[in-house]
């Protein structure tokens, strides 16, 4: 609901605070005193376009702002919090201000918060709706068409349930087009890599093997030096045809032993000299063993030969060293891995893809034919009330068109458009075609009417609602718009006294001269009348400008039965 409008520099106004009440608010005025520029600075808290000529004349900036109250607005609450532009010490309020410079530039805020032009709007149309013969009308949307068609079925649940199904769908579809790409784009790659880990299947040598490898070739390639060197080292040891040195040692041992020479130091030398010859024999065993056990092995040499030079060979392929071929191994792995996984995602995808297209299906038919039913009575109901507002022959048809896309759409199967005839053999027409302003505000007030009850838009705007009709027309149109007043709150610029005299509160605008002698200025001022002044002002309304007063007896008279009637 809207609390309070607060205007400055604003055309003709310098400073203007107008505080605002529930139920229907009648705002009248003379020609011309102001009552259009109230509405056109609401306007622009709501995001409507603005240039520098709004300015007041002399002021650098115009600046309004608006309060409204979200106690019983949970969605326009919702959005905020999820756009963080929630008030957090007074989370029942929204705060819509908007700037307009002398450089013709604007800005915008909610909630204090710095916004865009779109998200101002986006605000304001949960929280207002202005129906007038201007350029900020909801009703000429065919998005608000759609949605009183569901706030008038009342299946909210099943509402969430298409839209939140459509939104998986959304992201699961985006989800399976970027990994399809990606397999696309990566298609020749992994096809080297499932090639290159074949390879290594095949051909990678396995943990420690080439380290074994390498030294079994160091073996089986000295094989013959190996048994040279032995023999070479018997001949020396024992078996040579000159002085070996088992039999060198053995003669020094006896010159020991039979010196007869008893010395503690020669003593030492011929243990050590016994202990070098027993050592020596032991090899000499050792060597005989080697030799006579001794295989040379070429085949086994050629397949180690081979083995290696393919290990070689393969790192030279993939540009790496022999001892890395095992960790490259691992990693063309783990990749192709990663590859197979993400296919197998992608098949979890088209499978879900199925199922919730196939959910949406059976969810927004059920819908469909709620909306198909409801669309009659919505219809029938509005021309009910049209017809009370002095359009009998006009009829409003509540048309479904089923949607071209082939995708899960948030909105369901359809969408919704409101076309209007208002005559006879005429053609029913978008209510955006209707010719006459007078006829598309009452045909608006009407649907408003039915709507009300289901809608969540709080604060509703007439703007002169009464263009074109008078007598027993002008009290329908005053009822109706007492009717709305009593669920939510209207706020209603009429000329018509039938109309006016139907409002819980009533503001009249009017201008006055401002400022001193040589400094003054015509300004607009809006005050709300006691029960006494709005007597005076719908005779007024009634009676023209006989008298000095604006009114006559009669009109004074008539004025009191019409509200003394609503108060009744």
């Amino acid at each position: 609901m809207l609390t309070q409008l607060s205007i400055r520099n604003y055309a003709i106004v310098d400073h203007l605070e107008v505080d605002f009440r529930p139920g229907m608010s009648a705002i009248t005025g003379e020609t011309g005193a102001g009552k259009s520029i109230i509405l056109g600075a609401l306007g622009l808290t709501l995001g409507d376009r603005a240039d520098k000529g709004v300015i007041s004349t002399g002021a650098s900036r115009a600046d309004i702002s608006a309060r409204f109250e979200t106690m019983d607005q949970p969605h326009a609450r919702l959005w905020l919090q999820e756009n963080e532009l929630l008030l957090t010490d007074e989370p029942e309020l929204c705060l819509l201000r908007r700037v307009v410079g002398d450089d013709g530039r604007s800005r915008a805020w909610v909630n204090g918060y710095p916004v865009t032009l779109q998200i101002l709007k986006n605000v304001g149309e949960m929280l207002i709706d202005i129906h007038s013969q201007h350029e900020h009308q909801s009703l000429l949307n065919k998005g608000t068409h759609l949605r009183l068609l569901d706030e008038f079925i009342g299946a909210p649940n099943l509402l969430t349930e298409v839209r939140q199904i459509a939104r998986d769908w959304r992201r699961n579809h985006e989800r399976l087009t970027m990994l399809s790409q990606q397999s696309e784009e990566s298609s020749a790659h992994n096809q080297l890599l499932l090639y290159q880990l074949n390879e290594l299947d095949e051909s990678a040598p396995g943990e420690g093997e080439l380290a074994a490898l390498e030294e079994e070739h160091r073996t089986l390639d000295s094989a013959d030096s190996t048994l040279a060197i032995a023999q070479q080292l018997l001949e020396l040891c024992s078996e040579g045809e000159e002085q070996t040195l088992v039999s060198g040692l053995q003669h020094a041992l006896s010159l020991l032993q039979d010196s007869g020479v008893r010395s503690p130091s020669l003593q030492s030398v011929a243990d050590l000299v016994n202990t070098a010859t027993i050592q020596i024999e032991e090899a000499v065993v050792e060597l005989r063993h080697c030799i006579d056990h001794f295989e040379a092995d070429p085949q086994r040499l050629e397949e180690v030969n081979q083995r290696l030079a393919e290990i070689h060979q393969l790192a030279r392929k993939h540009k790496c060293k022999p001892e890395d071929l095992a960790a490259l191994h691992a990693d063309l792995r783990q990749q192709v891995q990663q590859t197979s996984g993400s296919e197998e995602e992608i098949r979890r995808l088209e499978e879900l893809d199925t199922t919730l297209q196939k959910q949406y299906q059976t969810a927004a038919r059920q819908l469909s034919e709620k909306r198909l039913k409801a669309a009659a009575q919505l219809g029938e109901q509005i021309n009910g009330q049209i017809a009370q507002l002095g359009m009998g022959h006009a009829r409003l048809t509540v048309e479904l068109s089923a949607s071209s896309q082939t995708q899960p759409n948030p909105t369901g199967l359809e969408s919704v458009e409101f076309l209007v005839t208002t005559n006879p053999g005429q053609a029913p027409r978008p209510l955006i075609r209707i010719a006459s302003g007078g006829e598309l505000s009452r045909i608006s007030l009407a649907i408003q009417v039915i709507t009300a009850s289901t809608s969540a838009t709080p604060t509703l705007v007439f703007d002169e609602v009464d263009v074109g009709i008078g007598g027993s027309v002008a009290h329908a149109v005053g009822r109706l718009l007492r009717q709305l007043g009593e669920k939510g709150q209207v706020l209603c610029v009429t000329h018509q006294a039938q109309v006016a005299s139907h409002g819980h509160h009533h503001l009249l605008v009017s201008k006055q001269v401002e400022g001193r002698k040589g400094a003054a200025r015509m300004g607009t001022r809006l005050k709300e009348l006691s029960a006494e002044e709005k007597v005076l002002e719908i005779a007024r309304m009634l009676g023209g400008e006989a008298g000095n007063d604006g009114f006559t007896p009669e009109s004074l008279a008539h004025a009191e039965e019409m509200l003394g009637a609503r108060t009744a």
